[in-house]
């Protein structure tokens, strides 16, 4: 069994995963702190995609910057991983904890930030028919970061492969569904606001007159 530091257990999990995530089941190592920062990179490497491509890869409408979307797609999105995965394995009779779920997944998404970054900056260097080098980058990313995805969480909750790729798919789903209802819930709480808001105002109104 290794004994690594805390970007060392990164390493080795990223380049290893097969065993890399096992170990560090075992050693009970992993940083939330990292895990915190790691989602901060997403959420910069999302600005980053957005505002710094270079121009002829680059499709965003960038006259008027909106972040909202951008938190969505990172913070908000990783947590409801987060606790969909959670929920949905609590009933698989999974092995893995809301810190544990959190940690993992984060060291998993760090090739795809990484291949966010890197096909970003080689944006500004290459022209239209050289694209096909950003979407290798890009793809390469993701796709190694889906091979970490299911083997941290075959890991973290001790399941078969199989059995992993059915939590995945449940995991997904709990996800749509938690947006769903946050939706609702956000629509509702703004409909109560303007309720208040007009009855405040027309109380203040017949106040004055």
């Amino acid at each position: 069994m290794y004994e690594f530091t805390t970007l060392g257990w990164l390493k080795h999990v990223i380049f290893h995963p097969i065993e890399g995530f096992e170990d560090l089941r075992w050693k009970k190592k992993g940083s939330l702190g990292l895990s915190f920062f790691i989602v901060f990179l997403l959420f910069v490497a999302m600005v980053v995609d957005r505002q710094l491509k270079g121009f002829a890869f680059n499709t965003a409408y960038v006259k008027v910057f909106n972040v909202v979307p951008l938190i969505v797609q990172s913070f908000v999105y990783f947590f409801v991983w987060v606790i969909g995965n959670w929920a949905v394995c609590t009933l698989f009779d999974g092995e893995g904890t809301l810190k544990k779920i959190c940690i993992y997944s984060a060291y998993a998404i760090v090739p795809y930030i990484f291949g966010v970054y890197l096909s970003t900056f080689i944006s500004n260097f290459l022209v239209l028919d050289e694209a096909i080098w950003v979407n290798f980058i890009s793809y390469l990313g993701l796709g190694w970061s889906v091979v970490l995805m299911i083997q941290a969480m075959k890991a973290v909750h001790q399941y078969s492969f199989t059995k992993t790729l059915v939590s995945i798919g449940g995991t997904l789903i709990a996800m749509l569904l938690i947006l769903f209802l946050a939706v609702l819930l956000l629509s509702l709480f703004q409909q109560v606001y303007v309720f208040i808001y007009s009855l405040y105002t027309e109380i203040a109104y017949r106040i004055r007159g």
